[in-house]
């Protein structure tokens, strides 16, 4: 499908809160790839996890969907007999372009697209359940709830591949990893002022947590381990197993 590039905030502007519409669903494969390191890699091997994890007569789960990135990956490598993947956004806009995407697709695994809070969704009979940078936009008292939800949700041996930019646990450390991803930006032609104001819209919507913080989390909801599989600067993949 055709989608533009990223120049939400290449002119100055009073900026809002960040938020999933339609202006960011057009642009949102550039402005993905071009702010997230590895963002291909962390997509293409949580395709392969869920391959590796699927049981035949379950679902996959792909909590905040976006356009169905992770879902189509899924859908390359499951094997697994009468599984079918779920996908869920809170975006009208970001649902209805995933749907385009699945349909144009054509998976051989049925992806079922829905637009509601996640919170909302039951979790059941799930191998494999995703959250590809999705918790970090969840207020962060409501974390452990959806968490606990998901483990409960999950069959055994089931995994929850959770992907987050995540906050170093000292100042000194947070901040050069800013300032390498800030770079990282720069490098894939982010202006200053586009890094800046894309900054301040997310400030007070997307809170991030260490490793060290989800790592407490999830054991404590029951994981019986919690692999960390990707890291580059500020950004981490993990998979927590439920035994």
């Amino acid at each position: 499908m055709n989608t533009g590039k990223d120049a939400i905030y290449s002119q100055p502007q009073q900026v809002g809160a960040f938020t999933f519409d339609q202006n960011v669903a057009e642009v949102f494969p550039d402005m993905i790839q071009r702010s997230v390191p590895g963002y291909s890699t962390i997509v293409d091997a949580i395709g392969q996890l869920c391959g590796r994890h699927a049981k035949d007569n379950s679902r996959i789960y792909d909590l905040g969907c976006s356009l169905g990135a992770v879902s189509l990956a899924a859908s390359k490598y499951v094997q697994a007999q009468n599984s079918q993947i779920i996908a869920i956004d809170n975006s009208e806009a970001m649902a209805k372009r995933c749907e385009l995407h699945v349909q144009a697709f054509k998976s051989t695994t049925p992806i079922k697209v829905i637009c509601d809070d996640l919170q909302n969704v039951e979790i059941k009979n799930a191998s494999c359940v995703v959250m590809n940078f999705t918790l970090q936009f969840i207020p962060p008292e409501q974390r452990k709830a959806i968490i606990e939800k998901i483990y409960a949700g999950l069959d055994q041996g089931g995994i929850l591949i959770l992907s987050e930019k995540l906050k170093h646990d000292t100042e000194q450390g947070n901040e050069l990893l800013i300032d390498l991803h800030h770079e990282f930006k720069r490098r894939n032609g982010y202006s200053d002022l586009e890094i800046s104001q894309k900054r301040t819209a997310l400030e007070d919507v997307m809170r991030t947590d260490t490793f060290e913080q989800h790592q407490s989390r999830l054991t404590s909801a029951g994981f019986i381990d919690v692999i960390r599989w990707f890291t580059c600067f500020n950004f981490a993949s993990m998979v927590a197993i439920k035994g």
